[in-house]
């Protein structure tokens, strides 16, 4: 199979369970949501690398990083990903897939070796919240991570409600971000402080406080 890569590189994890971590990233063109705030829109649609799952497993395995963060985009849309994501499994890597909540997870999740997830949940100001599955938290485990991205009181109020109804909090890692120019950072950790939010975490884009924000690659 051939797959749409439109970038790959190595870098740390900017974000996540694994933030702060050596990883290579491989993104995915293509993606079926349009958030307000996207930072990857130019990915949406662009004319990538076309690549086996061999070529891919061979560039990962190349750089000697055993991190593999599969993202978009939306990687979970693309044709046969299941080869993908099983291929760099069998290889050794230890694959993170970023999806954006709206893709059903299920079969993925049923893979062994399993790869863990970072579920996006679309916030009202994404315009995107309409679409996303929130059955997909049944499939979650300790290793896995709900994110919501904030950039407004409504979006925290909102990530507030999402929590406590589905009990993210004693199912998986969950992690607030805010908006990037959109939310002070501080903002978000009062509101966790406030309300007491035991086990979730304000996270910061790493890669976009250590290099130029609209830099690629990193």
């Amino acid at each position: 199979m051939k797959y749409n890569v439109a970038e790959k590189f190595v870098s740390i994890n900017g974000e996540g369970p694994r933030a702060g971590q050596p990883a290579v990233f491989i993104r995915l063109a293509g993606c079926n949501l349009r958030c307000t705030y996207c930072d990857t829109a130019w990915a949406q649609d662009c004319k990538g690398d076309s690549m086996t799952e061999a070529e891919i497993l061979g560039y990962a395995k190349g750089t000697g990083i055993t991190n593999l963060t599969l993202t978009g985009g939306e990687p979970l849309m693309a044709e046969n990903i299941s080869l993908l994501i099983s291929t760099l499994l069998s290889g050794g890597l230890r694959v993170e897939i970023e999806t954006n909540g709206s893709i059903d997870i299920a079969p993925f999740a049923a893979l062994s070796p399993r790869p863990f997830f970072t579920l996006d949940y679309k916030l009202p100001d994404s315009g995107m919240e309409s679409h996303m599955l929130t059955g997909n938290y049944k499939y979650l485990t300790s290793d896995d991570a709900v994110k919501f991205v904030a950039g407004s009181e409504d979006d925290l109020k909102r990530a507030l409600a999402v929590i406590k109804e589905h009990g993210l909090a004693n199912r998986c890692r969950v992690f607030i971000s805010p908006v990037f120019g959109k939310i002070e950072p501080v903002r978000i950790a009062e509101f966790i402080v406030n309300n007491r939010l035991n086990g979730v975490n304000l996270q910061l884009q790493l890669h976009k406080i250590i290099w130029d924000p609209e830099k690629r690659g990193v």
